[in-house]
């Protein structure tokens, strides 16, 4: 065990003086305390294993590394998934994704001040990889010895696994998918070799940010959503039990149902335009509030794909995961009443980029909805000619081009 953490500390040593005083400060000043299960990850990265860590934080990372798992099986990689959370003590892991859900439903404000406190001052995130650090040793403990690369959807995960790589404890390439169109600083670390987005202002922003290198490729979404097999909207819409005629609005907010779902409604439907139909998620208040809405209310649904196979038109609040599968069934895409935080922002760059309609008013509503159902089915949307994220993991096992560390 001493041979194991005095080679550890030559690496880190190697590295530089600043991995070596973060290694320091991991070991202290024992020989024996942190590397009980395994040494550094040392492996063969040609040969390796990938793991994708990610959090149970929402739907949307889970998603973003099912989708990534999925992609790496079918080529014949082995792939560990890894949550973030379960690396922290209990109860603390229930308690941070408590706490964001309490703010996102409760104290939007506070969600949104802390989301830009923390975009702004380095301070902040030095402090939360500071408050990562003891979860070094089950980090560790969680990779295989043959771990080739690891992935992370998750921006936590990078504070703790970017120093890592720095200070040599992983020598396996660090890669990371931003499940966000917007960039914040909490994404960006030390350590990381590669930054994987979904939009070229994505990419921008991020190369702004510090972030290098940055590569944009196609999101992780099911390819279903692009081509549901022999699906029609009749069919998709008789699966839902939804009417075969007129125009529908799918008003979607996540898998937690998050935002002024209810409102947005309410306005959808005074509209006109299209009959709303409201996908709560897993959010069983809002669910039983709008039991008598003169809409289309459904809980959790597992079918995504067909579902928006059955709309006209899609308005969403959080420009996440559902966005981008929006945007993959070629559904014209309205952002609409953004949550706090992170929805605000990757509404920004949305409105930017005018992949959606970003309608900040009530009385734009009708108007936008109205000019997107006209062009509903009016044309193709070409195909994606952005790399697959797999094909980019592919490439990371590959030693002579990217010329990692062995």
């Amino acid at each position: 065990m001493r041979a194991r953490v005095t080679e550890c500390r030559r690496e880190a040593q190697r590295a530089g003086p600043a991995a070596y005083d973060w290694t320091e400060s991991v070991l202290g000043h024992t020989d024996d305390g942190w590397f009980t299960h395994q040494a550094p990850v040392r492996n063969e990265p040609a040969a390796g294993r990938i793991v994708v860590v990610s959090a149970d934080i929402g739907a949307g990372h889970d998603a973003a590394a099912a989708e990534l798992a999925r992609r790496l099986l079918r080529q014949g990689r082995q792939v560990d998934r890894l949550n973030f959370l379960s690396l922290l003590p209990r109860p603390l892991d229930a308690t941070v994704r408590e706490t964001y859900r309490g703010m996102l439903r409760w104290l939007p404000w506070c969600y949104e001040a802390l989301f830009n406190a923390t975009g702004r001052s380095s301070v902040s995130v030095e402090l939360l990889r500071a408050a990562l650090r003891p979860a070094v040793r089950r980090m560790l403990g969680r990779l295989p010895p043959d771990t080739g690369a690891v992935v992370t959807t998750f921006p936590f995960a990078n504070q703790l696994l970017g120093p890592m790589r720095s200070a040599g404890l992983i020598s396996a390439p660090l890669v990371t998918y931003v499940t966000d169109f917007a960039v914040h600083p909490t994404w960006i670390a030390p350590g990381v070799d590669l930054y994987c987005v979904v939009h070229e202002l994505s990419r921008q922003q991020a190369a702004a940010a510090g972030a290098d290198p940055v590569q944009v490729v196609r999101p992780l979404v099911n390819a279903r959503f692009a081509a549901p097999p022999g699906l029609t909207t009749r069919a998709a819409r008789r699966h839902f039990g939804l009417p075969e005629r007129g125009r529908l609005a799918l008003i979607v907010a996540g898998s937690w149902g998050m935002g002024d779902v209810a409102r947005t409604a309410t306005e959808v439907l005074a509209t006109g335009c299209a009959e709303p139909v409201v996908v709560c998620g897993r959010n069983q208040r809002l669910y039983r509030r709008l039991r008598r809405f003169p809409g289309h209310v459904l809980g959790w649904v597992d079918d995504m794909a067909t579902l928006m196979r059955a709309a006209d038109v899609v308005v969403e609040n959080a420009g996440g995961l559902t966005c981008q599968e929006a945007l993959a069934s070629g559904r014209p895409t309205i952002t609409y009443r953004p949550i706090a935080g992170h929805g605000r922002a990757n509404a920004d760059l949305l409105s930017r980029s005018a992949l959606t309609s970003y309608i900040d008013s009530a009385q734009r509503l009708r108007p936008a909805l109205a000019a997107l159902l006209a062009q509903v089915d009016s044309g193709d949307a070409g195909a994606d000619v952005r790399v697959d994220m797999a094909t980019v993991v592919a490439e990371v096992l590959r030693p002579p081009r990217w010329g990692w560390p062995g």
